[in-house]
This record gives structure tokens, C-alpha cells and sequence, in this order.
């Protein structure tokens, strides 16, 4: 007799530990969160990254049209003058690096015929276009012997965090403006 009831009370103790155990909410917080962490980092980075990137974008279409809208307010400008609007401009991209920034500002004229050709090209980290090339416009921007100024702006973007995952991203913007004093924007000196 005495010994079912020592082996009941064992399994009763057993029974009492188990349910216990079961029942146990303590350290659950931790184990919950263990399961979330690894989701949760790269989701975080990500929306900072993709922050980072819209940011940067909207910098670039900035650069493009501060540099169009400096150069299109004069009636005429020497190479000095478009440094300045390349200064001016890259200092939008701050505090991104501004080194590999590249900036083409081309005044496009159209003759009578409306047929566009470049009048003068200067560009900082780029390829400015030959003097009296073709140059193909959006249309309805030119009538004839008007002109438009272009800046074409190139970005490449390398996100710090997420480097190691993702290549960099290429950003372009190109910006049209009309001058604003005079039909055309005259280049005076040398070259760019």
C-alpha cells in the first residue's frame, strides 16, 4: 500500500510539472523576440536605405534644375560662369559625395526649319556634345531660332548600409528650360 501510493505521488508530481511547465509564460518576450529579430533588421535597414535613395534622387533632379535655371537667366556666359553653376549645383548633393557627379549644360538652338543643333556644350565629370551636332528634342519645345538650355545629370548612388547586397543605382535627370533674357544664351571665351 505504501508503495502505490509513492508511485502515485510521483506521477502526480510529474503531472504538476508538466502543466506547470506548459504553462510557464516566463521568457516567452525573449523567445518571441529571437523569432522577430532577423526580420525586423533588414526590414529596418531597408526603409532607411530606400529613404536614403529617394532623397538622393530628389538631389540629382534638383542639380538638374539648378544648374539649367542658373544658366538659363543669363544672356550670356563665359566658362568661369558655368563653374560656378557646376559649384552651385553639386553643392545640392550635400552630404552624399559629390565627387562622381556628372553635369552636361548644352544650349540647343533650332534654325528656321526648327532643326535643333547644339550652339555650346560644357560639362564637369561628362561628355560635352560637339558644337553645331544634332540634338534631339522632346516636341513642341523649340519654335524656330529659339533655343532651350539642357542639363543632363548622372548619379551613381552606392548605399553604405546594404552595399554588400545591392549594386549601385544609377540616377539621371534631364532638365529643359527656355533663357529667360534673350533667345539664346551666348557662350564668350574659350572652351569649357
Amino acid at each position: 500500500m505504501n508503495n502505490s501510493t509513492s508511485g502515485h505521488s510521483f506521477l502526480e508530481q510529474v503531472r504538476c510539472g508538466l502543466h506547470a511547465f506548459l504553462h510557464d509564460c516566463r521568457g516567452l518576450s525573449a523567445v518571441e523576440f529571437a523569432l522577430i529579430i532577423p526580420l525586423m533588421i533588414p526590414l529596418y535597414f531597408g526603409a532607411v536605405e530606400f529613404s536614403n535613395a529617394l532623397t538622393v534622387d530628389r538631389r540629382v533632379t534638383s542639380v538638374a534644375s539648378t544648374a539649367a535655371d542658373l544658366t538659363a537667366q543669363a544672356e550670356e556666359v563665359t566658362s568661369g560662369d558655368i563653374q560656378d553653376v557646376f559649384d552651385a549645383a553639386r553643392s545640392i548633393m550635400t552630404p552624399y559625395p559629390n565627387a562622381g557627379i556628372s553635369i552636361v549644360l548644352t544650349s540647343v538652338v533650332a534654325d528656321e526649319d526648327n532643326k535643333t543643333t547644339v550652339d555650346w556644350s560644357c560639362a564637369q565629370n561628362g561628355t560635352a556634345y560637339s558644337e553645331g551636332s544634332n540634338y534631339t528634342l522632346p516636341t513642341n519645345l523649340t519654335q524656330p531660332f529659339s533655343s532651350v538650355i539642357v542639363a543632363e545629370v548622372a548619379y551613381t548612388y552606392s548605399p553604405p548600409i546594404v552595399e554588400f547586397i545591392t549594386t549601385p543605382i544609377n540616377m539621371t535627370e534631364t532638365f529643359y528650360l527656355r533663357p529667360r533674357r534673350s533667345l539664346t544664351v551666348e557662350f564668350q571665351g574659350g572652351g569649357c
